[in-house]
C-alpha cells in the first residue's frame, strides 16, 4: 500500500504536467481568428470590466503566467503577452479571471490570501517538526508535524475552486466579446481546462504525501 501511494504521488502530477504542456505546445502554433495578442486580450477583458488601470506587464519564462494580487498587475510571460494564438488568448483571458475575482471579493481568494502566511510557515516547518520528533521519540511531536503537512492540502482545496471559477470567468468573458470563433471554441476550452487540471492534481498529490506520512508512522508504530 505504501509504496503504491509513492508511486501515485510521483506520477499524477508529472501526467498533469505532461497533459498541460502537450496541450500547450499544440496551441500556442494555433493562430487566433482574432488576431489579438494576449496583452489585447487581457486589455480588452480589463477595459470591459472597469479596470482600465490594471497593468499588465510581460515577464519572463514559459507559462509564468500569474495575477499578482499585491500589486493588482497581471503578468504574462512573453509567449503569451505578445503571441495571437488560441493558448495566448485562454491563459490572458485566465489570469484576468483572477482579476475580476479580486475585484469582485471571491471568497475563496480572499481566504486563500488569508491563510497563505499561516500556510506557508507550517508546511515550511512541517518535516522539521517530524525530524524533531523523530530524534525526540516524541510520537505527538510527530503528529503535529503531518497535521502542518495537512495544511498544505487545505492550501490546495481552497486554490482548485479559485482556478475553476477563474476559467469559468474567462470563458464567459471571451464569448461576450467575441475573442474566439465557433470553431475554436472547443480548443479554447481545452486549455482552459488543462490549466485547472494541474490544481487537480495537486489536491491528489498533497492527500497522497499526508496519507503517506500517517502509513508510515502508524506502521512503525504497529
Amino acid at each position: 500500500m505504501y509504496i503504491i501511494v509513492v508511486l501515485l504521488i510521483l506520477i499524477i502530477p508529472a501526467l498533469a504536467q505532461m497533459y498541460v504542456s502537450i496541450t500547450y505546445k499544440r496551441l500556442r502554433d494555433s493562430r487566433i481568428t482574432s488576431k489579438l495578442t494576449g496583452f489585447e486580450v487581457a486589455r480588452k477583458i480589463l477595459d470591459a470590466n472597469g479596470l482600465k488601470g490594471m497593468y499588465i506587464v510581460e515577464t519572463k519564462g514559459t507559462m509564468t503566467d500569474h495575477y499578482d494580487p499585491s500589486q493588482k498587475v497581471i503578468r504574462l510571460s512573453s509567449e503569451v503577452y505578445h503571441g495571437k494564438t488560441i493558448a495566448a488568448t485562454a491563459i490572458a483571458a485566465h489570469e484576468c479571471g483572477h482579476a475580476l475575482q479580486d475585484q469582485n471579493g471571491y471568497l475563496y481568494m480572499r481566504f486563500r490570501s488569508f491563510i497563505f502566511p499561516m500556510v506557508n510557515f507550517a508546511t515550511g516547518i512541517s518535516y522539521f517538526i517530524i525530524f524533531l520528533g523523530l530524534l525526540f521519540e516524541s510520537l505527538n511531536m510527530i503528529w503535529i508535524g503531518i497535521g502542518c503537512v495537512g495544511t498544505g492540502l487545505l492550501f490546495q482545496l481552497v486554490t482548485l475552486p479559485v482556478e475553476i471559477n477563474a476559467s469559468l470567468r474567462a470563458k464567459k468573458q471571451i464569448e461576450k466579446l467575441a475573442l474566439e470563433s465557433e470553431e475554436e471554441k472547443n480548443d479554447i476550452n481545452q486549455m482552459l481546462i488543462s490549466a485547472a487540471s494541474t490544481y487537480i492534481a495537486g489536491v491528489l498529490a498533497s492527500a497522497l504525501e499526508l496519507l503517506r506520512l500517517i502509513l508510515l508512522f502508524t506502521q512503525d508504530r504497529d
